[in-house]
């Protein structure tokens, strides 16, 4: 028998896996009482914000990926806002800033993850809304055990809340005082928010009425004008180190809907697996994975140094062109069909050799040469010029070592219906609470550039390109997968080790999530400041000495974690006899797996 940390779960009813075990069991209860796997991760979704606010909140974003039973292609909902109306590139320069800052009001863009929530809801979900957000308001009214990254993270910033953003210092340092790691901590001003949305909601009749009403209430109504009226006043800190006004308003969030797409997808060794459009970084996964293909992994340790070489080399190479091309494709005309070709993909295999890279080397596609040279004149500029990376996405760095990073779930019901969802954002350390809400703003804008001519470039109405990246996939037995993690940059680089293990070791879905994790901060970091470092590896430890010697051998430059430090992945699936299995990480000692 083979030793895992915990087992994986199997049963034929349900499972719910997320990345805190309040929220699993609450997905968990929704479906014990009937409820589908669209009303469970929704539920799920809502504790999450609560028991993790270091993590996401109400005011974040979220990709999230769905598969209603009988359809063969899952789909996108698109949870992620927009740059609002006056975030321009003239404006941001004349507040004297060359980079988005982390964190504060300029940050900002239009919440997305609510609707994306109720639209999911309305057309798919079977339970009253109130059966959803109950839980949330139960644990921000009654209390939860505070986290200690959670109580770390507030006392932290405690004196940066009191003097800079003191609806922060009252929210969550209430009286004064930090929380204490495992003293139950909470938020009454966000319980009176979504009770009021309830109440508001409820007053219409049906349940498709009030998840409408709902949304009304949150983009056109109470919550809308609450923002809308403190950005009107509120100039504070922010990241970069001045006191600045935000651009969202009111206006720009009834302007802005959830919506639908079709995910991307590519085929490696008889598996499908989908991943979201080049607005995230889920395409840098599929990359890697045409280059690998040409690859023999079978013949590999998949702990061993020749494993972890080839596959951070393909990584550098795929990400490298995430910072060239990726984008929003409703105002750029990204190369996607040529980015995701064999021909492609061949030509990028050829640059891996025996010794790590360390240059930044996105490809070239005839027509979007100014778009590599300005990738590379950033990775340039910013090496020079700012320091580390780290394993996160990082607000605040320059007040406080805490972190700001994600929260995942995945949700499996009797009848098939699946959901992988990513939610961020609206971590309590990257903008003030809106006072009266409970609710800290997000800071997503600072994936943009300040930079004219770019897929990333700031302008209204464009979608940041966002490092929040769920997966689905489906084996060459039927077997259906939705997995998927936290951590920033390192999401599709934890989620790609994570599916090559499975393909290529025969591992179960927690042997695979057990197995030592890697990943690499060669390139562009998506967060304020932006730095790069070229050639860095960072590995769990156990993958032993003898692979660890021959990486830095290799040219790495090998940064050794802490013992199970690294992702924090979970998984569900469902093979195709209805048998369905879950597992989820044990780093950080809280996501949990729960199913029968």
């Amino acid at each position: 028998m083979r030793f895992t940390t915990r087992p994986e779960i199997a049963g034929t009813f349900a499972v719910a896996t997320s990345t805190h075990w309040i929220a699993s069991a609450v997905g968990m209860g929704v479906l014990e009482r009937g409820g589908n796997a669209f009303d469970a991760a929704a539920a799920m979704g809502f504790v999450l914000q609560v028991v993790e606010p270091h993590l996401n909140g109400p005011l974040g974003d979220m990709p999230m990926l769905i598969k209603p039973a009988g359809d063969v292609v899952p789909t996108m909902v698109c949870g992620q806002g927009t740059a609002p109306a006056g975030a321009t590139i003239a404006h941001y320069r004349s507040e004297g800033l060359t980079r988005i800052p982390g964190s504060g009001l300029l940050a900002t863009v239009i919440p997305g993850a609510f609707d994306a929530w109720m639209l999911m809801l309305r057309d798919y979900g079977t339970l009253p809304l109130r059966d959803i957000l109950e839980p949330a308001i139960h644990y921000a009214r009654a209390g939860h055990p505070a986290l200690p990254r959670v109580a770390a993270t507030i006392a932290g910033l405690a004196e940066f809340f009191r003097e800079e953003w003191p609806s922060s210092y009252e929210t969550w340092l209430p009286g004064g005082n930090a929380p204490r790691a495992g003293a139950l901590m909470k938020n009454p001003a966000l319980a009176d928010t979504w009770t009021r949305l309830l109440t508001e909601a409820e007053a219409q009749p049906g349940r498709e009425a009030q998840i409408e009403a709902a949304r009304a209430a949150f983009y056109r109504g109470f919550v809308a004008e609450s923002i809308d009226r403190y950005l009107r006043h509120a100039c504070v800190m922010d990241a970069a180190g001045g006191r600045r006004k935000g651009v969202l308003t009111g206006e720009d969030m009834a302007n802005w809907q959830a919506s639908y797409e079709a995910p991307i997808s590519t085929r490696y060794k008889d598996w499908t697996v989908w991943k979201g459009g080049p607005w995230t970084q889920g395409p840098a996964l599929l990359q890697s994975l045409h280059i690998l293909d040409g690859f023999d992994l079978d013949a590999l340790d998949l702990n061993g140094a020749e494993f972890v070489h080839l596959v951070t080399e393909a990584m550098k190479l795929s990400f490298a062109d995430r910072e060239a091309y990726y984008g929003d494709p409703e105002h750029s005309d990204i190369p996607m069909c040529t980015l995701l070709s064999a021909r492609y993909a061949e030509a990028r295999r050829a640059l891996i050799g025996m010794q790590a890279s360390t240059e930044q080397r996105p490809g070239l596609v005839e027509g979007y040469e100014g778009w590599v040279a300005a990738a590379l004149h950033h990775a340039q500029e910013i090496y020079t010029s700012a320091g580390g990376t780290g394993a996160g996405e990082p607000t605040m760095a320059h007040l406080s070592q805490r972190k700001g990073d994600t929260v995942h779930l995945d949700v499996i019901d009797r009848w098939g219906n699946m959901v992988s969802a990513t939610p961020s954002g609206g971590w309590l350390q990257s903008a003030p609470v809106v006072p009266g809400l409970g609710m800290p703003l997000n800071s997503r804008a600072q994936m943009f550039w300040l930079d004219e001519g770019l897929p990333t470039s700031l302008a209204p109405g464009r979608r940041p390109r966002t490092t929040l990246s769920p997966s689905m996939a489906r084996g060459p037995d039927g077997t259906e997968l939705a997995f998927g993690t936290p951590g920033g940059d390192q999401q599709d680089q934890w989620q790609l080790i994570y599916f090559l293990r499975l393909v290529h070791g025969g591992l179960d879905l927690q042997e695979a999530i057990d197995a030592p994790l890697f990943h690499t901060g060669h390139f562009q970091s998506s967060f304020y400041p932006r730095e790069v470092q070229p050639g860095h590896l960072m590995v769990e430890p156990a993958l032993g000495e003898t692979a660890i010697a021959e990486l830095r051998k290799r040219g790495h430059r090998v940064e050794v974690a802490e013992p199970w430090s690294v992702g924090r992945l979970t998984a569900a699936s469902r093979l195709s006899d209805g048998t369905l299995r879950a597992a989820a990480t044990p780093r950080l000692m809280q996501a949990y797996a729960i199913g029968r």
